[in-house]
């Protein structure tokens, strides 16, 4: 598949964010890749930039082991999905992630995310990976 040059810019930017700022559960990171006036619309954070700082701090107090496991990556025009699977310390289950991102003017600008449990005990024998 072949990508627009911004398409694939939008792309590196957000995996580069999600290696440095997810994975790491680091709130420094987030002013390389997140605008300072970055829109959130995820229900466990409270809007605006220094918030997702927060929150990144807590989560990093909380669950200083999580694991953000990668799965898929996906870019249309100025918009970068990713999906994967936080477990939050060795032996959860965790969750099944979809993130949201927009990207305008070389910057995260706005956030939407879906969670989902991760149950092993599921009747369908496929995984949601």
């Amino acid at each position: 598949m072949i990508r627009a040059p911004h398409e694939e810019a939008n792309l590196a930017l957000v995996l580069g964010m999600f290696e440095a700022v997810l994975n790491r559960l680091d709130s420094i990171a987030v002013a390389c890749f997140v605008s300072p006036d970055y829109i959130q619309h995820s229900q466990l954070a409270p809007p605006g930039r220094d918030a997702l700082m927060a929150f990144l701090d807590q989560a990093k107090r909380d669950t200083p082991d999580a694991v953000h496991d990668l799965k898929r990556a996906f870019v249309d025009g100025d918009h970068v999905i990713l999906h994967y699977h936080v477990r939050r310390w060795p032996d959860d289950s965790g969750f099944a992630v979809i993130d949201i991102f927009r990207v305008e003017d070389g910057m995260v600008a706005e956030h939407w995310d879906v969670l989902q449990p991760v149950d092993a005990s599921a009747p369908n024998p496929n995984t949601m990976f």
